[in-house]
């Protein structure tokens, strides 16, 4: 009936689907009552940012809904389906201008494949793709795009420190609670 009632008044995104009532609630408040990211039509974390949430395709999650984030979507972000963001996560789409700091770089915008995880603290800068399956470490700041998928990036500027087989296949050796 909640759900429902949330559904209503805030559009389709807050019947929040998997979401705990409460946290629904929490969101809801601080976003319509207290007007912390009021223009972002699915739930936020009340500790988190959002500008330009009209330029962002979210996906089949929440971006946002960890504490902390900054989700910058001047230059449009493209979250591919099932996109995990881990708490005080940045993605930044829009970059200044060296010789004039009041001025932005018009880019792409970031792209984030289906079924990728983005670890607590990294960072995504401006104009980067990431394809599917893509987990970037805790604290690692992704500066150019990585097209293959199937990876783990950490490090600052990130690199490669791992292939993967695509999502939801076992990785060899390894038992479906992570024991080898």
């Amino acid at each position: 009936m909640i759900r429902r009632i949330l559904r209503f008044l805030f559009g389709p995104a807050f019947s929040g689907e998997g979401l705990p009532l409460s946290l629904l609630i929490r969101c809801a408040f601080h976003q319509k009552i207290l007007m912390n990211n009021r223009q972002v039509r699915w739930p936020v974390h009340w500790t988190s940012k959002i500008t330009s949430p009209h330029k962002i395709h979210r996906g089949s999650r929440y971006p946002g809904l960890s504490m902390g984030c900054h989700i910058d979507g001047r230059n449009g972000i493209r979250f591919g389906n099932n996109v995990w963001i881990g708490p005080k996560c940045t993605i930044i789409s829009m970059n200044h201008n060296v010789q004039d700091f009041e001025n932005f770089i018009q880019e792409g915008p970031i792209v984030i494949g289906d079924n990728s995880w983005l670890g607590a603290n990294a960072t995504i800068l401006p104009n980067v793709n990431l394809g599917e399956h893509t987990i970037v470490a805790a604290g690692a700041v992704v500066t150019k795009s990585f097209l293959q998928g199937n990876i783990v990036l950490a490090g600052i500027p990130a690199k490669i420190v791992k292939h993967l087989p695509p999502y939801g296949q076992m990785i060899e050796n390894e038992n479906s609670d992570g024991s080898k």
